[in-house]
């Protein structure tokens, strides 16, 4: 299940696919963003965007991001 939060007074977006599972690793790819990734999958499970809005601003980001999910290997 897909879930997705954004947290206001934080300024942070959530994203999750699925409930998060202890063994998921956790990856600073920077540029303020965790990616949360299945070590036995290799596939990503969440991320977490921090400052999301700003960054959404300084990219003219509309305020609905239409996005679809593309499997990588």
């Amino acid at each position: 299940m897909i879930k997705y939060f954004y947290d206001k007074e934080a300024d942070v977006f959530y994203f999750s696919n699925g409930a998060p599972r202890v063994s998921d690793e956790t990856i600073e790819v920077g540029g303020d963003i965790l990616m949360r990734v299945s070590p036995r999958t290799k596939s990503v499970r969440g991320f977490t965007i921090f400052n999301a809005s700003r960054r959404a601003q300084s990219a003219k980001i509309p305020a609905s991001l239409p996005f679809s999910l593309v499997a990588t290997v």
